[in-house]
């Protein structure tokens, strides 16, 4: 399934997958391929939608593009107040996934 994306990504460019059910890592040498277990992460804090936040964790240790502080702030502004209890288990999910990438 993953060679699916693998021709997809640009030379230079950067390919995070998650290592659940991958057989084949990444085999292009003009690209670098970075595992995260966002799957097993997620299960492990017990919230299967934490997967995304873990994912986007390990992008941004790779890109920092924005600010962990300034993703919060959005998600505070953009979740329904019945939902702000979720930030924190967000925040935790984005640093797991800074702590789990890794390159292949």
């Amino acid at each position: 399934m993953l060679e699916k994306f693998e021709g997809r990504v640009q030379p230079g460019g950067v390919l995070i997958y998650d290592g659940y059910g991958i057989i084949n890592p990444p085999t292009r040498e003009d690209i670098k391929g970075y595992r995260i277990d966002a799957m097993d992460a997620a299960n492990e804090m017990n919230n299967a939608k934490a997967f995304n936040m873990i994912v986007l964790g390990g992008l941004l240790k790779l890109r920092p593009v924005v600010k962990i502080e300034s993703v919060l702030k959005g998600l505070k502004k953009t979740l329904p107040e019945r939902h702000h209890h979720l930030l924190p288990m967000n925040e935790a999910a984005i640093l797991k996934g800074m702590e789990l990438i890794r390159e292949q």
